[in-house]
């Protein structure tokens, strides 16, 4: 990425300074395909214009990215940049189970960034959007003195009797997640480890070895847009539900304080791939921290009732961890081993088996 910034700059690439901000936002926002029938009025204008569906609620949110905070643009290609800023906004309404409509988009750039930097940024948030079905429709650039910061805005709906917030779980219930937990984590590890490497001898390619997936679920995540249709093929909905961007243990911890309850899970039912495993064994990291603390996993953390036991018993995407508690007995993680440990990441003991 580094060749697309003012210091390294060479022929061909453009200060933002020679062309002004007004004319960068003409260059990014170009593209004005509307997806959703809901958008009457996008990009172009003081304010987007979106039209409410009968029926549905509104569901909105921010999330914002900083450099050397966030991301590490060293390694991070910015295109992939861009479709996970949309990716992170768009989960988060994902976890309300609405259906992402509109996002808006806001950086604060600073002078190393050309305009064909931006413009590769914006490609990955125009992939984004058209894989996920939604319309760009505003936002705002200015300069910054440091860096890059990108603030996504998120916009969905849904009828009102789907929305789905993270006070609802009950004593009693199952605790359970989608997908895998950990990948995202250990594939920062790999490209940090690959950055070390670089910084010693910049004539080394980069060894990403058999571990593509670990990288792709950091560089390029998924939002489970595709559960909300698992639901319905259940027949049920979750009485609890939110995104597990922070980590297991801290987003259940999350749940449970919203919904004035406990949990009691377990350390064999975390689902956790085999090449977090094979990795983390390699950095000499418990794979369940990876799982309890890594975060941006981006997977659907959700309770539903225990006579829903049967019907998930087996299901190739949906892993039951444990079960809701009383409030007073706390975060419970039961180890391998039987024993039992406060679940806050720092309470946790790793490499206990």
């Amino acid at each position: 990425m580094s060749h697309l910034l003012n210091k390294e700059a060479g022929e061909g690439l453009t200060p933002i300074g020679q062309i002004g901000v007004p004319a960068l936002i003409e260059r990014i926002t170009a593209q004005k395909a509307y997806r959703q029938p809901s958008t009457q009025l996008g990009v172009g204008d003081d304010a987007a214009r979106i039209r409410s569906l009968p029926g549905d609620e509104w569901v909105v949110t921010t999330d914002m990215m900083v450099e050397g905070v966030h991301f590490d643009t060293t390694y991070f290609p910015l295109m992939h940049l861009g479709y996970k800023v949309v990716v992170a906004g768009i989960s988060d309404v994902v976890a309300m189970n609405a259906v992402p409509r509109q996002i808006l988009l806001a950086l604060a750039i600073s002078a190393k960034y050309t305009v064909e930097a931006i413009e590769e940024l914006y490609k990955g948030v125009h992939a984004a959007c058209a894989e996920y079905g939604i319309d760009l429709v505003g936002g705002d650039v200015t300069s910054s003195t440091g860096g890059l910061t990108i603030t996504v805005t998120a916009i969905g709906s849904a009828p009102a009797d789907r929305l789905i917030g993270r006070s609802g779980a009950r004593k009693g219930e199952l605790i359970c997640v989608s997908g895998d937990l950990g990948a995202a984590f250990m594939g920062l590890n790999l490209l940090e480890r690959e950055k070390r490497v670089y910084r010693e001898d910049p004539g080394i390619q980069p060894d990403f070895g058999a571990y593509e997936y670990l990288l792709q679920r950091q560089i390029r995540p998924a939002a489970r847009i595709d559960l909300s249709a698992a639901f319905d093929a259940l027949g049920c909905l979750p009485t609890a539900l939110m995104d597990i961007s922070a980590g297991l243990g801290r987003d259940i911890a999350a749940l449970c304080r919203a919904s004035g309850v406990g949990c009691r899970i377990y350390e064999d039912r975390i689902p956790i791939d085999p090449l977090v495993h094979e990795l983390a064994a390699q950095f000499q990291i418990d794979p369940t921290l990876c799982a309890l603390s890594g975060g941006e996993d981006y997977e659907l953390l959700f309770t539903l009732p225990a006579s829903m036991r049967e019907k998930l018993e087996g299901h190739p995407d949906i892993s039951m961890l444990g079960y809701m508690t009383d409030a007073g007995d706390g975060h419970i993680l039961v180890s391998h081993s039987g024993q039992e440990h406060e679940l806050h990441r720092r309470m946790y003991t790793p490499g206990e088996h």
